[in-house]
């Protein structure tokens, strides 16, 4: 007869003493802990190099766009075609990253991205102005397919840390951006010229590059973004208002977010602020959202919804945009600082995403879908500001166009950021 004593039984067989008291188990158990914390960091690092590369190709042009010009003979609707495609370009290729993820994996599908982007920086500086158009749509393709797929990176190899490393991510992401506009200007005298300065930025890629693949040598990471077994079959996300609903919240924070880096300026410059100080505002806006990167999407990450979030950033970027509307030169500052605010609701956007789906194969799904139509959807945003500008002569109705978007956005925002799934 047997009875309960109310203890936890006991393995005692012999094999499973001698796994416990195997020489070196625990040695061999601290040793693998150690790999790990030591592969998740330099896996971090990687995707800090990676982020720091998304924007420099971009940013890196503004600052010298009038010298190219003039030494290509450029027109001024060659410059505008130039400015354009980054946006055309995350659009298709960013449609396109989840399918090459699926097809090579993830580490090599990154890897493959920044390949590209340093292939594309150098080309575009080694001839005409068609040379130059058709090599920035290959950098900025690069760049499409690592905006999509770093956040699947996110979902898959940090799922404890979502909001933190979406934080870092972003702002890592926003602090390249701010390094390629200020940094090129010195290249481009140290270097002697537009044509080394712009290809100087494919020695950061090829650094990330080097580190991306001694992060990701091990294969960990070969079928993130591919379905698993346990995923179920794969389904068209299309179909799914949710996944809509994350797409129009991320397409209109990107909207705003090109009219303003395009615009910003010159409205400044129609209030009485002079070119210079108009140009450092711009700059303020953009560094006011690394401090908020790092910190807003880890507290959001750990609640349910982040909603409350998303609609609290917004409020300020709606307060920015009523200020510019209504008294410019009152007070320029506040209003950048108000609206550069607002539009650090993009790390938020990035967060979201990662949270509404279950998998890292629907995670890349809706990355592609919410980057590629929301970037669509931004490309039409400076052309028709300056639209409607041309129309009116004034600053007033692409103001209204602009607040009226941004409020869609909040409310596509707070229905986004409500724990649920695509």
């Amino acid at each position: 007869m047997f009875c309960h004593t109310g203890r936890v039984p006991v393995d005692s067989s012999p094999s499973r003493q001698q796994d416990l008291s195997a020489p070196g188990s625990v040695e061999a158990l601290i040793d693998s802990r150690q790999t790990r914390v030591v592969g998740g960091l330099l896996l971090a690092v990687a995707v800090v190099l990676v982020a720091l590369n998304l924007r420099p190709a971009i940013t890196s042009v503004g600052p010298l766009l009038g010298e190219a010009r003039a030494s290509l003979g450029a027109s001024a609707t060659w410059a505008g075609v130039l400015t354009t495609l980054p946006g055309l370009s995350f659009a298709a290729a960013g449609l396109a990253a989840p399918w090459l993820a699926r097809r090579v994996g993830m580490a090599a599908a990154i890897g493959i991205a920044l390949t590209v982007l340093a292939c594309g920086l150098v080309l575009r500086v080694l001839d005409g102005p068609l040379v130059v158009l058709g090599g920035t749509l290959v950098a900025t393709a690069g760049i499409a397919f690592a905006n999509v797929l770093i956040p699947v990176v996110v979902k898959s190899s940090f799922p404890a840390r979502i909001g933190l490393m979406t934080g870092v991510y972003t702002a890592s992401l926003q602090a390249g951006g701010a390094l390629g506009s200020a940094a090129t200007p010195p290249l481009d005298s140290a270097l002697g010229g537009w044509r080394p300065a712009l290809a100087g930025w494919a020695v950061l890629a090829l650094v990330a590059l080097v580190v991306w693949a001694v992060a990701t040598r091990g294969g960990a990471m070969r079928s993130a973004g591919a379905p698993r077994a346990g995923d179920g079959p794969r389904r068209s996300l299309l179909r799914s208002p949710l996944a809509w609903t994350v797409t129009l919240f991320f397409g209109l924070q990107a909207f705003l977010a090109y009219v303003v880096m395009g615009w910003l300026p010159e409205v400044l410059m129609d209030a009485g602020v002079s070119k210079g100080n108009a140009g450092l505002l711009l700059g303020v806006l953009s560094l006011i959202a690394v401090p908020i990167s790092l910190t807003v999407p880890a507290l959001a990450a750990r609640q349910g919804s982040q909603s409350g979030w998303i609609v609290g950033l917004g409020v300020f970027g709606l307060s920015g945009l009523f200020g510019l509307l209504l008294a410019p030169g009152a007070a320029p500052l506040l209003w950048t600082l108000l609206l550069g605010l607002g539009m650090s609701v993009f790390s938020l956007a990035l967060t979201t995403i990662a949270l509404r789906a279950r998998t890292s194969a629907e995670t890349a799904q809706l990355s592609g879908m919410a980057q590629g139509f929301g970037y669509l959807l931004a490309a039409l945003g400076p052309f028709m500001f300056g639209l409607l500008h041309d129309l009116t002569g004034g600053w007033t109705l692409p103001f209204v166009m602009l607040i009226v978007a941004l409020t869609i956005q909040l409310v596509a925002g707070w229905i986004a950021g409500r724990p649920r799934y695509v």
